[in-house]
């Protein structure tokens, strides 16, 4: 009957403090719309809808023809006078593509071209996904006239069509069910950042009770510090099956409402996303008691418990996706429980993993956890002496 009653308590408490419970949940909402929102076009670079001006000085018929092409995919280009670089750094086209003279007969040419014969020239302000985007189509577009210009001349052999060389080529992503988005990125690392959230509310409470003297004539009446710790922990595991359930109904269909992408979840094994959300909770949850036995007063647990949280976030790749991070970062990042359970998710959602892939992960998040878990014990027990 003790450790429903103490159960009762925590319940109690969490419904007295509305405002800690509602950014509990809000918070991580507008995370993922917020960033899903902002992040959208990095992960769907939109090269063919950017203004951009077309500066043909060959006037050749391979200078036509790349011209025709890049028209074809990016629309009709702008007209810009020939001074054009204030144009350009005004923002009015993103980037000028200048074909220079000697392009036609360098492409028709066996032997190396001398020089550059094509310019991509784009505004400073341009995203560095969509000018590498730009310029490996421009690249491409080059490679293929220069084979059918050298296929014709040795071999008396035309390209079939302007994709004569693309169709000798596939690229798809290997062992997915969907396609990479903002918000398959952004809806699990909220979810894990909501989820560790929970220790600004546990430490905060846990100093209010130590304060008021509550703990104290626990341990008077003879209640088991182990049951008061667990009793603890048992409803926010809870608070976290609600914040997983909402994070997910948020990506599944609140963005596709406001702008975004929906989040894809058919086909991907349940077992696995189940296995993951628990050890993440637990893990989350003995973080917390474990802040929550080591501070003293609010300010502290305020302190303590957002900063070791931000910190985790940012090495994790919460805040800043791994694969834009430089390699030692990238390593680091292989330090912090939020990548562990980051990457653990990524495998259900984005890479059709099954319990046996996410199996590493959530064994590092169950070992992290019982080592929080230990550690809460015994900062509790010399607390209470």
């Amino acid at each position: 009957m003790m450790l429903p009653a103490l159960i009762r308590k925590e319940f109690l408490a969490l419904i007295r403090d509305p405002h800690g419970l509602v950014a509990l949940f809000l918070m991580p909402v507008a995370f993922i719309v917020i960033m899903s929102l902002a992040l959208k076009d990095y992960y769907n670079p939109q090269t063919r809808s950017l203004p951009y001006a077309l500066l043909d000085l060959d006037h050749g018929a391979q200078a036509q023809t790349l011209a025709e092409q890049w028209q074809a995919d990016h629309g009709v280009p702008r007209q810009v006078p020939e001074e054009w670089r204030p144009a350009l750094l005004a923002g009015q086209v993103r980037y000028v593509l200048t074909i220079e003279p000697g392009f036609s007969d360098a492409i028709a040419s066996p032997a190396t071209p001398p020089g550059i014969k094509v310019r991509l020239l784009a505004d400073p302000g341009l995203e560095h996904a969509l000018f590498r985007g730009t310029e490996a189509e421009l690249a491409a577009a080059v490679g293929e006239l220069r084979a059918n210009a050298i296929q014709e001349r040795f071999m008396g052999m035309v390209g079939k069509g302007a994709n004569a060389i693309r169709n000798l080529v596939s690229a798809e992503r290997v062992a997915t069910r969907v396609r990479p988005t903002a918000v398959q990125q952004n809806v699990p690392a909220w979810l894990v950042f909501g989820m560790f959230f929970v220790v600004t509310a546990i430490a905060s409470l846990f100093v209010q009770e130590a304060r008021d003297g509550t703990l104290t004539r626990l341990q008077a009446i003879g209640v088991p510090r182990r049951i008061q710790i667990l009793a603890k922990a048992l409803p926010y595991l809870g608070v976290n099956a609600v914040q997983a359930a909402l994070m997910l109904a948020v990506g599944v269909w609140l963005m596709p409402r406001v702008g975004g992408e929906a989040l894809q979840l058919a086909g991907i094994d349940w077992v696995a996303l189940l296995l993951m959300l628990a050890t993440i909770s637990f893990a989350a949850i003995g973080f917390a008691l474990a802040i929550a036995c080591l501070v003293r007063t609010h300010a502290q647990a305020s302190a303590l418990g957002a900063t070791c949280n931000l910190l985790m976030a940012a090495i994790g790749g919460i805040m800043v996706p791994t694969f834009v991070m430089p390699v030692a970062m990238q390593a680091a990042a292989h330090w912090s429980p939020m990548n562990w359970a980051l990457e653990g998710l990524l495998q259900v959602l984005l890479r059709s993993g099954d319990t046996l892939a996410v199996l590493p992960y959530a064994a590092r998040l169950g070992g992290f956890a019982v080592l929080m878990w230990l550690a809460a014990t015994l900062l509790f027990r010399r607390r209470m002496k």
